[in-house]
């Protein structure tokens, strides 16, 4: 069954100096700050970005993925602990996410694990969504 997912953002003022919220409306989880210094300096500062939310989104999508991908072959994973890094370049856009993941998977060989975590990266809808960047993986048996 399709569902779909709504979120809504307000934005006050030009692009250097605004300021903005984006709002989960579906689960009501929150309204967060967003701003262009967000986007483009070290520190956020209690303020999120585009970026941030793709990662976010990319990081459990793809551990949904690869749970399925490892349970289809017999080995339901105890943990998989994802962090995906969205790059964002002023001028140029968002140019790469970069996946990393540890697992703890019993019975699997490390070479299994990794044919895995590739074939999630490959197909996690994120990922597909996100077709035009480069993704990449780092991919860990612990």
């Amino acid at each position: 069954m399709a569902a779909t997912r709504h979120a809504h953002a307000v934005w006050e003022g030009d692009l250097l100096g605004g300021k903005g919220e984006v709002t989960l409306d579906s689960s009501g989880l929150g309204t967060y700050a967003v701003s262009w210094p967000a986007r483009t300096d070290e520190e956020a500062n209690g303020r999120t970005s585009p970026e941030e939310l793709i990662a976010a989104a990319h990081s459990s999508c793809y551990n949904m993925a690869f749970s399925n991908v490892l349970a289809k072959a017999g080995h339901a994973p105890a943990r998989l602990n994802t962090k995906a890094a969205v790059t964002f370049v002023p001028g140029q856009g968002i140019t790469g996410s970069h996946l990393t993941v540890e697992g703890e998977v019993p019975g699997i060989s490390e070479e299994d694990f990794l044919a895995a975590a590739e074939d999630a990266k490959k197909n996690c809808p994120v990922s597909q969504a996100l077709t035009g960047t480069t993704i990449t993986l780092s991919a860990k048996l612990v």
